[in-house]
């Protein structure tokens, strides 16, 4: 992993690191779980078109109130993911984990938006809708918010558990359990082809939320944290 330190804090500049970092994680994580639990009852991804139909016609408040949720949480992911990047390139990273961070939050924060809308969409569905239009908007909205989140916020994990573990800016235990919940972000895309799969998709939801407050918890915000870490490691 290179490293270097930036012009303006070889200047003498004190380099901006951005604001608190654990700030907007809590917010994300907070509506996160709102949303799981105003969706909780939401039917399988193999249940028919007309048991999604008749879910969204007796349950169309909880469903748009968890469509809400889900679309409010992309906004303090995509703030905690700036803080993320900027917070590695004033420590001096220049590999390309900083910039995978960020593709990643973004990524991951546009498939809630994506998921926010076709959750919105099926919850309002009228009376004479098809069980197959029902079905296709759950569809979407699944695989958006769920397998498709996964992979793209296991963009975010990977890229800062690799920077955070060759550049001592994270435990190494921390590093490597976000190297496992990336792994499973990924393979959770094989959700689209075996629904054997879908175990990973809350397995990096929730485990994700844990570990990315924990990193957001220790990340350092200068070059002297980390010097002390690595004289430590040494």
């Amino acid at each position: 992993m290179t490293t270097q330190t930036t012009p303006r804090a070889a200047s003498g500049r004190r380099p901006q690191s951005g604001p608190p970092l654990l700030l907007p994680v809590l917010v994300f994580t907070a509506l996160t779980i709102g949303y799981v639990a105003a969706n909780r009852s939401t039917p399988h991804p193999d249940a028919s078109g007309a048991e999604v139909l008749r879910y969204a016609r007796d349950h169309g408040t909880a469903i748009k109130a968890g469509a809400f949720l889900l679309l409010g949480s992309a906004f303090p992911l995509t703030v905690a993911t700036g803080v993320l990047y900027r917070r590695l390139r004033a420590l001096g990273i220049t590999a390309p984990g900083s910039a995978i961070t960020l593709a990643g939050g973004i990524l991951a924060a546009g498939m809630l938006v994506l998921g926010a809308m076709f959750g919105w969409a099926g919850g309002r569905l009228p009376a004479d809708a098809s069980p197959a239009l029902a079905r296709a908007l759950a569809d979407l909205s699944f695989l958006s918010g769920g397998p498709a989140y996964a992979a793209t916020f296991a963009l975010l994990v990977a890229g800062l558990s690799v920077t955070g573990l060759l550049a001592l800016l994270l435990p190494r235990p921390l590093c490597w359990a976000g190297l496992v919940i990336a792994l499973a972000g990924m393979v959770g895309t094989l959700t689209l082809v075996g629904s054997g799969f879908a175990f990973l998709v809350p397995v990096v939801r929730f485990g994700g939320l844990l570990w990315l407050i924990a990193a957001a918890a220790l990340m350092p915000r200068t070059r002297h944290e980390v010097r002390s870490r690595e004289g430590a490691a040494a």
